[in-house]
């Protein structure tokens, strides 16, 4: 009898521990849905065709708030650019970690967190989108392509930015293209 509960109270312990697992690189990423500061609840897939950072971050968190003016600089960097086809543009989804609403909107005005897309359900470390991707620090982020599935697992911002540039059109590369009856040329 010892033997079956240990035996099954091992299996549910295992059954918890896989859905609580950032998802691999190539993988479908694992939906999130909460609510933004106004009460709006924004879904990660509602951001489908755009490639989205994830950062769980907080208000309360030191090297995340550090890390911002990068998230801030990159974001800014990559608005207004013509993408490859089916690439709709680029955008943040930060899940932050807080409990207090108060201190998570105060520290989006003064980080200028200029992105539409900030979400929590305030429990903290408890939250939902934190256990489903198996956060146990923060700041962490995860890339995710524009069909949803995942390309980086915490990159640095100089990664983000050449798989950014990869999917720019030849128009927004700083590439100029001249083209005559006989030939194409491409000037820097």
């Amino acid at each position: 009898m010892n033997k079956i509960f240990f035996t099954l109270l091992f299996a549910t312990a295992c059954l918890f521990t896989a859905n609580a697992q950032m998802p691999a690189i190539g993988t479908k990423a694992t939906e999130l849905s909460y609510k933004d500061p106004t009460g709006k609840e924004i879904s990660l897939s509602s951001l489908k065709g755009n490639i989205v950072l994830i950062d769980f971050w907080a208000s309360w968190c030191g090297p995340c708030r550090r890390n911002n003016p990068g998230v801030v600089a990159l974001y800014n960097k990559y608005q207004g650019k013509k993408w490859v086809k089916g690439v709709k543009g680029f955008t943040v989804y930060s899940v932050s970690l807080d409990q207090n609403g108060e201190n998570w909107k105060q520290a989006i005005k003064q980080d200028g967190l200029v992105w539409p897309n900030h979400v929590s359900d305030l429990k903290g470390w408890s939250s939902d989108g934190a256990v489903k991707y198996g956060i146990r620090s923060i700041p962490q982020t995860v890339l995710i392509d524009e069909t949803g599935y995942v390309l980086a697992i915490n990159p640095p911002h100089n990664l983000v930015e050449q798989l950014l540039n990869k999917k720019l059109s030849s128009g927004s590369t700083g590439t100029k293209t001249k083209t005559t009856k006989s030939k194409t040329k491409t000037a820097k």
